[in-house]
């Protein structure tokens, strides 16, 4: 991000705008991304006990439910997509996400990435959210794991407002890092 870019950031999220992504810019993009997210959560805790009384054991497709999104501009290596798998209890809502960004940035949607995944955690052992399918990546190619956020990742703050909104964790913001992944989580 230029400077201007970073000072109107800044400026949005309610922080002082002085052009330097540091500490205080992040904890005040977490807490203006949270006053977007409804009072009450509709999402467990990311611990494996939570994600497992709310979700069931990684990779049963049997809470898997199909999700028309023909015609919302989704687009997998450059290819129309009909339909996604994911889970039940995060449908309507990722749903909701994923009308207003067709109208908001289609761009993005352009770059779907994939929501159920049956796998670990990059570089880890524990499930990740995708074996679950509650959560979907957006953009891989400009917002990857080692990609810091805001600075060389490019997901829009805009985007991961419309994601609040629903009560979804946009990793950017709250991890500095992966910031095409989005999850149904506190």
């Amino acid at each position: 991000m230029t400077r201007a870019q970073v000072i109107a950031m800044q400026d949005r999220i309610g922080t002082t705008p002085d052009g330097f992504w540091g500490p205080k810019s992040i904890a005040a993009c977490q807490s203006y991304l949270r006053s977007l997210m409804p009072a009450e959560s509709n999402w467990p805790r990311p611990s494996q006990e939570s994600l497992q009384g709310f979700y069931g054991s990684p990779g049963d497709e049997s809470k898997l439910v199909s999700v028309n999104v023909e015609g919302l501009g989704l687009k997998y290596d450059g290819k129309p997509v009909k339909s996604i798998r994911c889970h039940d209890k995060v449908a309507d809502s990722l749903k909701r996400v994923l009308v207003a960004l067709a109208k908001s940035h289609p761009d993005i949607l352009a770059q779907y990435a994939g929501v159920y995944n049956n796998r670990t955690m990059r570089g880890g052992s524990l499930p990740s959210l995708h074996a679950r399918g509650a959560a979907i990546d957006l953009a891989a190619d400009t917002n990857r794991l080692s990609q810091s956020w805001p600075v060389s990742a490019t997901m829009p703050l805009e985007v991961m407002e419309v994601f609040a909104r629903e009560g979804w964790v946009a990793a950017g913001a709250f991890w500095g890092r992966d910031a095409m992944h989005f999850q149904a989580t506190q």
